[in-house]
């Protein structure tokens, strides 16, 4: 059940690390547009976040995935926060959503982040996206210092993946997949005519990988905000149009490319007035191209779901080096389950640095009325070295009790009457 817009996410120490999302493995471009989010519906969903109690969240939301990440006593806490800001309901998400929780979640992020989790195996224009997520919600003051730690280590073994290994060699984008599928299928295609339909980020890459495998002078840029096309056109040499021309720029086209992010289709059959065969590349989430447009015989729409079916040389070759990949990211996620496990330490550490401190400072008060000449300040050394001493003790204890731990926490408490 959905909770209302009042309603308030109460904290508690009982929080758990959530992964809550949905992807292209079960939900299809129709269900993904539904749990989609703008930059601008990001910001929104994550301000009322905050407002609601939410200590520390992060939202990514692209063609293939919408994903939240965050702490909370419930996942249903979440789901519901990304229902209330999205046309999807909790009904719809149970179908094809997922949850990892705590070291499952940790799992989750780790191979979304390195790209062994994307729609193309290796695609690491995700880690960008993701990075982008979690600084803005520490700008938000939505950042704990788990989540900002677990993102750091997530960019580094991403890095070092790319770097140590072959996942990254080849396609690393729909953007490429889709300049491949033009290249496998459209004989000549250095002689087509391209018509590329919005310059956001998606269509840029397409742009660029289109000029630099296809060796095509014949494409064509429109955007319905114009000074953005010619912004990409001036990098690349390329002709722009008018968004009132599409009509007739698309009846000159032999391969249109749309990738336009809008939330609604922009392409339809009544803007088709054809006498050739046309290719129609769909790049958005949601669909951007109406199927209606399959109506019209000399039509072929293909969408990015169907590009990630595509088996090549390139994939094959990537597999072989998941091994790597995923040594890598076990060595990173160990450093990072270290750090988390003697990170829950601190707060008892820390209640017994003070209680020594208390009884120092009555110690030293006491000391000093009885013994004539008594050297305070010495006496402040000698005991704050003993204090450190002991509380270094203390942790080496801690970290190697293995399973017991907590046990040996509990007796700290008892044995300095610890509140904490």
């Amino acid at each position: 059940m959905m909770r209302s817009q009042n309603q308030h996410f109460t904290p508690s120490t009982e929080e758990h690390f959530f992964v809550i999302g949905l992807n292209y493995l079960k939900a299809d471009a129709e269900t993904r547009g539904h749990f989609s989010l703008s930059e601008a519906s990001q910001e929104v969903l994550l301000r009322n976040a905050k407002q609601i109690g939410f200590q520390s969240l992060s939202v990514i939301s692209t063609c293939n995935r919408t994903e939240l990440y965050g702490f909370a006593k419930n996942e249903n806490d979440i789901i519901a926060l990304l229902c209330k800001h999205t046309v999807g309901t909790v009904a719809e998400f149970e179908k094809v959503g997922y949850t990892y929780k705590n070291s499952d979640a940790v799992s989750h992020l780790f191979k979304v982040g390195t790209g062994l989790d994307s729609q193309i195996l290796g695609d690491f224009e995700i880690i960008s996206q993701l990075r982008k997520s979690f600084r803005f919600a520490k700008e938000l003051g939505l950042l704990n210092a788990y989540m900002e730690r677990l993102i750091n280590v997530v960019i580094q073994s991403s890095k070092r993946i790319k770097n140590e290994t072959g996942i990254s060699s080849g396609a690393t984008s729909v953007s490429f997949a889709a300049v491949q599928y033009i290249m496998a299928r459209v004989p000549y295609v250095s002689e087509k005519n391209i018509l590329l339909f919005g310059v956001g980020k998606i269509g840029r890459n397409t742009c660029e990988n289109l000029i630099k495998h296809t060796r095509n002078n014949h494409i064509t840029l429109i955007n319905r905000t114009k000074v953005k096309a010619e912004e990409v056109a001036g990098k690349f040499n390329l002709l722009v149009k008018d968004y009132a021309n599409i009509q007739s720029e698309i009846a000159q086209a032999d391969i249109l490319v749309v990738a336009t992010g809008a939330q609604q289709p922009t392409i339809n059959k009544e803007l088709l007035y054809l006498k050739k065969p046309l290719l129609i590349l769909d790049l958005s989430i949601p669909k951007n191209v109406s199927e209606n447009v399959s109506e019209n015989p000399l039509v072929t729409l293909v969408h990015l779901d169907e590009l990630s079916k595509m088996t090549d040389q390139t994939l094959s070759q990537r597999k072989a080096d998941l091994p790597k990949a995923l040594k890598i990211i076990e060595e990173a996620k160990e450093e990072f389950n270290t750090w988390a496990s003697h990170r829950k330490f601190a707060p008892t550490i820390k209640a017994i640095k003070e209680k020594l401190s208390e009884i120092k400072a009555g110690e030293i008060d006491f000391q000093k009325k009885k013994i004539e000449g008594f050297h305070e300040e010495h006496a402040e050394i000698l005991a704050d070295r003993l204090i450190q001493k002991i509380a270094t003790q203390v942790v080496g204890h801690l970290k190697n009790a293995n399973g017991t731990s907590q046990d040996s926490i509990e007796i700290l408490k008892q044995v300095f009457e610890l509140e904490t």
